[in-house]
């Protein structure tokens, strides 16, 4: 796991408990509390505090998308895992560097949140609405290559050949 699925997963852990107790108490003390105790070596601890910052941040605007994107499903009905991995997804869908991380890497790693800490279909419901938001937004990275289409393009011609 990369140290930046471990930092989202930190991220989750946290939000999770914030959101048990109503969003009362301070989500950095649980990020902190969290980092020491389940990653006290990772490298990307301040990708972790930027992200669970600018998700606090945006919390109202990001659960008015979700509202409208799921609109079948009331926010408190939503399992309170996937209400906090759509809170990520959508905070780096929506808010983040898209430099860092781009739209299409946004979706999967909450997917990729989902399978590991939700429910049966958590990976679907997830999907479906971050892909729903993607499409709204204009599907920013849709005409950009994939990171393999972009190593294929540097390949060089005599190796194109090759694999063809």
């Amino acid at each position: 796991m990369s140290a930046r699925q471990v930092g989202r997963s930190i991220v989750l852990q946290s939000l999770y408990e914030w959101d048990f107790y109503n969003k009362e108490g301070d989500l950095s003390e649980f990020i902190e509390r969290d980092l020491k105790d389940f990653a006290p070596e990772l490298d990307e601890a301040d990708f972790v505090r930027n992200l669970s910052k600018g998700i606090v941040s945006k919390v109202l605007e990001i659960d008015e998308v979700i509202k409208k994107a799921a609109p079948e499903w009331p926010l408190n009905q939503i399992a309170m895992v996937d209400r906090n991995i759509l809170r990520i997804g959508l905070y780096e869908l929506l808010f983040a560097d898209r430099e860092e991380v781009p739209p299409r890497v946004a979706i999967n790693e909450a997917i990729e949140l989902a399978k590991a800490y939700g429910g049966l279909n958590s990976g679907k419901f997830i999907n479906g609405v971050l892909g729903t938001v993607y499409r709204e937004i204009g599907e920013p990275d849709k005409g950009e290559p994939t990171k393999k289409e972009q190593e294929e393009d540097s390949k060089p011609e005599d190796s194109k050949k090759e694999s063809e």
